[in-house]
């Protein structure tokens, strides 16, 4: 049954988690700092969410939850050789874990903290090796055909629309190729795209239309300024106007809770400090194994302490308190839920929908607690109220078809909402050769529509693969941001630099076979793209 047609509850919630990073690989080093980036997420947010979805099903406990995975994610979840490295990072991690259960033996307000990193470490690695044979896809794609999850895709490398604008068949290839590539490995072509940083422009919905997708996710005003002014705010989605497409908008009151560290759950002193690690902590001689091999220190994903205050000293972490403190915060997410949703459903002639999109790693890797507060929460809905029912935007467009019609506003989410963290001094230098490449490749793709010779297709592939590449919208935001933005330019202008010499070589018949076999192994995401995409 449906769960948003079930005339028990007054309204629905829905849980939309975007999966996402860049595609980091680097088969040219034996180690890369930059791959503990996917290391991490899937041991602090991928297995213990996964882990956390299917004691739910064996419980029989009923949920519906949306999750975007964002095609470069995937890419690197089903590449052999991360698989392997992965394998080898999580041995590593056991290994400490377990000296530092030795280390702490006779200090009891951290020795239980090592045991459980310790528990935790084994059994990311026995789910990752022995469950799924190291492929989380198959794991994700099995709760999604029991019912449990609506799998959403994203952009195919997470370009950003609103910057491409300008180029509407690379938008065309970013939407195909993901919706394409979420059929090969999710069974089924994705009914929902989560817009990469939640970039919208008017128009971009003719092109999720093409591609048979029928809603994505917005951030609020993008909703609350469209035209003419959706009757129902955010608490409906509102028809494209033109289109069959849905846009849902973000419930501000329920994401604050959450997102917010200083106003929402995550800042609370029980849980666990996200930045005092050991890393950084514990004497070179000690710790230099299990940090980069340069010397260089990074964290290793144990961490002693509780967040306490602004300020040390920070005092020792308690799981056990710091679970209390998930389950009563869940326990207060649900009941705000439920009197939201009752005066809601007090002035509106339909069952409210409350969308509450977060970036998935906020649950584990930020706050390490977040997997447990899921947990939580979806239990309690199932089993402590009758208020509202969790559900999927798929379930409401099919009990609620007939929609307002409007036209949403340009926006984004990040600072300001307009696309500014994407656009600015720091990164406006990379949209000029993007939009460059981007013509270049609609214009050989009518040229060597019908080319057979197998040199010339596979670079036409490789040129498209480097231009999606160089169109993630990571490497902007981390030079907005200022974390690694000597990566973040590098990889920029290596796609940019591999397309116009690939660009240049064919223009001078002097395809050069090493170099396309070169890149096709260094930055070998969608093996089986068709270049022809952009011809459209």
């Amino acid at each position: 049954m449906n769960p948003v047609a079930n005339a028990e509850f007054k309204g629905s919630l829905i849980l939309f988690l975007h999966a996402h990073l860049p595609y980091v690989r680097h088969p040219e080093c034996d180690y890369f700092m930059e791959e503990n980036w996917f290391y991490e997420a899937l041991t602090e947010t991928y297995l213990p969410l996964l882990s956390v979805l299917e004691n739910l099903g064996e419980d029989g406990v009923p949920f519906r939850l949306t999750v975007s995975m964002s095609p470069p994610l995937v890419s690197m979840m089903t590449n052999e050789l991360l698989q392997e490295r992965y394998v080898r990072h999580i041995d590593r991690l056991i290994e400490l874990a377990d000296k530092e259960v030795y280390r702490t033996r006779r200090t009891p307000t951290l020795a239980g903290t090592a045991r459980m990193y310790r528990e935790r470490f084994a059994a990311c690695r026995r789910i990752f090796v022995q469950t799924w044979d190291g492929n989380l896809v198959k794991a994700f794609r099995q709760l999604q055909e029991c019912g449990m999850l609506e799998i959403a895709t994203s952009g195919a490398t997470h370009g950003f629309f609103p910057t491409l604008q300008p180029n509407p068949p690379a938008i065309r290839a970013q939407i195909r190729i993901a919706a394409e590539s979420h059929e090969k490995w999710f069974g089924r072509r994705p009914k929902g795209i989560w817009l990469p940083e939640c970039g919208y422009y008017p128009g971009v919905e003719h092109l999720l239309e093409e591609a048979g997708i029928r809603y994505f996710i917005m951030d609020t005003h993008g909703i609350l300024f469209g035209e003419p002014r959706p009757k129902y705010g955010v608490f409906a989605p509102v028809i494209c106007r033109g289109t069959n497409v849905a846009a849902f908008g973000r419930d501000i009151e329920s994401s604050k809770s959450v997102w917010s560290s200083k106003e929402g759950y995550p800042g609370d002193f029980a849980y666990r400090d996200f930045y005092r690690d050991i890393g950084y902590d514990l004497a070179m001689n000690y710790i230099r194994p299990y940090i980069d091999p340069t010397g260089v220190r990074i964290a290793t994903g144990i961490k002693y302490y509780r967040i306490t205050g602004e300020t040390d000293p920070k005092e020792p972490y308690n799981r056990r308190a710091a679970l209390h403190r998930a389950a009563v915060h869940a326990g207060n997410f649900m009941h705000n839920r439920e009197k939201q949703v009752e005066y809601l459903a007090s002035i509106m002639d339909r069952p409210p929908v409350v969308v509450a999109p977060y970036d998935a790693e906020l649950f584990g890797h930020w706050w390490y607690e977040g997997p447990d507060w899921l947990n939580f929460l979806i239990r309690k809905i199932a089993f402590e109220q009758k208020t509202i029912t969790l559900s999927t935007p798929s379930d409401y467009l099919a009990a609620y078809p007939t929609n307002q019609i409007c036209r949403p506003s340009l926006s984004s989410w990040g600072y300001r909402g307009y696309s500014e963290v994407w656009l600015e001094s720091s990164n406006e230098w990379i949209y000029r050769h993007l939009h460059q490449m981007a013509k270049r490749m609609h214009e050989l793709a009518r040229r060597y529509g019908g080319e057979h010779n197998g040199l010339t297709r596979r670079t036409l592939n490789q040129m498209a693969r480097e231009l999606l590449l160089a169109e993630s919208s990571d490497w902007a935001f981390i030079m907005k941001t200022g974390t690694v933005v000597q990566y973040a330019e590098r990889r920029t202008k290596e796609h940019i630099a591999n397309f116009m010499r690939l660009y240049n070589d064919l223009d001078n018949n002097a395809l050069d076979p090493a170099f396309i076999t070169l890149l096709e192994s260094h930055n070998d995401i969608f093996p089986d793209l068709d270049f022809r995409v952009y011809a459209y």
